[in-house]
């Protein structure tokens, strides 16, 4: 009888600690940080090493663009589970926005760190597309003298093209369109919608038509093609 009692007991506590972490979710999932940061917090003074909930609250910190705290976190995870890529991913792309907001001299100290932490999401899941992204944003906009490449930002764009042949053309369009070479550009990002066809590549080429081109009226027309397609 005594042994059914604390099964009961413990039940009931696990229960009840459970459901205060779905509470959390729960509100981040409604887009009200503020309060799901308080849950989270407070569901982890008794789950210290709980991984869910810190990265719930390394995203948190992420979206207030409090890029320390974010960092707080996803190191401690990543201290606690090395082998997650999507741990250096989140790791690296916070470290990649803190050097942005920077002074050049710090930037440029960051930046072998931030190709590492994306070069070992990739590492952990070869199929890792963010963290492809990242390092093709990241050689495109980084000046040559420290590193900036085409070459390696399209090296990235054919692993792409081999895992997600959409995120392949959009991230080709997306370096044709860097470097202002907009009929390339153009050509590849017809190329994503014909295989995918998702909102994302239609928008891409609307901006392009619309910010690069100046053709506006196409870029309409085909949002509007878009549109009739649902």
């Amino acid at each position: 009888m005594k042994s059914h009692l604390v099964i009961l007991i413990l039940s009931f506590l696990f229960s009840n600690n459970t459901g205060d972490f779905e509470k959390a979710e729960s509100l981040f999932k409604q887009a009200k940080y503020d309060q799901a940061k308080l849950a989270f917090e407070s569901y982890l003074k008794d789950n210290a090493n709980h991984l869910k909930t810190l990265e719930y609250l390394g995203d948190i910190e992420g979206i207030y663009k409090s890029w320390d705290k974010a960092m707080f976190y996803y190191g401690k995870l990543i201290k606690l589970k090395p082998g997650e890529a999507d741990y250096h991913y989140k790791f690296g792309g916070c470290l990649g926005m803190k050097a942005k907001e920077s002074n050049k001299f710090k930037a440029l100290g960051m930046i072998d760190d931030i190709k590492a932490s994306f070069e070992k999401a990739i590492a952990l899941d070869p199929n890792h597309i963010e963290a492809r992204w990242a390092l093709i944003e990241l050689y495109l906009q980084l000046p040559g003298i420290v590193g900036g490449s085409e070459k390696k930002a399209q090296r990235y764009a054919a692993e792409l093209l081999k895992i997600s042949p959409v995120d392949g053309y959009l991230a080709q369009g997306r370096i044709a369109e860097y470097f202002d070479r907009n009929k390339e550009a153009e050509k590849y990002y017809l190329k994503a919608i014909a295989i995918g066809g998702s909102k994302t590549t239609y928008q891409k080429l609307a901006n392009l038509y619309k910010n690069k081109m100046n053709q506006p009226e196409k870029a309409k027309a085909l949002l509007e093609t878009y549109k009739e397609k649902k």
